[in-house]
């Protein structure tokens, strides 16, 4: 066996579990991203994962990798960038066990990440949530699920890996409704529900009736639902909206938009960003000023206070003959 074998191993037990603590969902991406990356080399090289060197894993191979994910994978930059945090994040750790490689490991590290384009967040506006929610066939079991499942997404704005984690437990009902969520980055944080929020989660506590460390939102099998399977259940439940509802078909909508839909109403409602921001658990407030550049109405509203434009429309004439003709084309 190689040294790069016991050196990956390594990586992840020692320095993200044992050293750094990290969360299950960063272990995971991190995990996935150097799957796909030695995948990616055994196809090159014809060589088997367990015998193959540090120095295999040299700049021009990850820089082809990171080609591959854009072109023939068709991830977004902001995916290729992830992967190749965890490629900068592993190439960090053997740097400092094996520095007999320093020179390749330091090429490694100076890729640079790709600039993204900043777009403006889609996000639903209330005919297009009423129809989302109104296509949850309520006389059925899965669709009483989603249909909670949707609502508290909509109203709180929760990540889907909060949502995905939530138990029975982490819902209150009484004085103070809320929500308990340990969010990104380890954010510990209580979202309040509103009455309408709060009577779908009862109506479905009381038909879910699980202990409080059951999952929230079960799959008919009774476990926890995957990131993926929720994903799933929105794109049904958005084809059967499209019906009613034109306007969400032309949409890309997932369960990141509900977020943003949360965020928008929020905004819509007079609130200030920084409350919105405390609201999603953001650590910088510039990620929660994205939602001010999709808000039409806010920039309306401060182009009515300015002062309008004191300037005539029309086409210059010069006041002399001599003037227009050396001015002419």
């Amino acid at each position: 066996m190689s040294a790069l074998a016991p050196a990956l191993q390594a990586f992840f037990t020692d320095r993200l579990i044992n050293q750094r603590d990290s969360s299950p969902h960063t272990i995971a991406a991190y995990r996935t991203g150097l799957r796909l990356l030695i995948g990616f080399a055994t196809e090159r090289t014809r060589k088997t994962p367990s015998m193959r060197d540090i120095a295999d894993l040299d700049a021009p191979l990850i820089a082809a990798f990171l080609d591959h994910l854009e072109h023939d994978r068709h991830n977004s930059v902001t995916t290729r960038n992830g992967r190749l945090a965890a490629i900068h994040s592993l190439f960090g750790y053997l740097a400092l066990h094996h520095p007999e490689h320093a020179g390749s490991i330091q090429h490694v590290l100076a890729i640079p990440t790709k600039r993204t384009q900043r777009n403006i967040v889609t996000y639903l506006p209330d005919d297009e949530v009423d129809a989302l929610l109104g296509s949850c066939d309520t006389s059925r079991w899965t669709g009483r699920r989603d249909q909670a499942m949707f609502a508290l997404t909509i109203q709180t704005g929760l990540r889907i890996s909060e949502l995905a984690g939530l138990d029975c437990g982490d819902v209150t009902l009484g004085t103070g409704a809320n929500v308990h969520t340990v969010g990104k980055g380890r954010k510990e944080r209580r979202t309040p529900l509103v009455p309408a929020t709060k009577t779908i989660l009862k109506a479905w506590l009381t038909e879910r009736s699980g202990t409080s460390t059951d999952p929230l939102f079960p799959t008919t099998h009774g476990r926890r639902m995957s990131r993926d399977a929720i994903e799933r259940r929105l794109a049904h439940h958005l084809t059967l909206t499209a019906m009613t509802c034109p306007s969400i078909g032309t949409k890309r909508v997932s369960m990141h938009t509900l977020r943003h839909t949360a965020a928008m109403r929020l905004l819509l409602a007079g609130n200030d960003i920084t409350v919105i921001a405390l609201w999603l658990g953001h650590e910088q407030i510039a990620t929660t000023n994205l939602y001010l550049h999709a808000d039409m109405s806010h920039k309306q509203r401060a182009i009515d206070k300015t002062k309008p434009l004191d300037a005539k429309p029309g086409r210059y004439r010069p006041p002399d003959p001599l003037l227009a003709f050396l001015e002419a084309p």
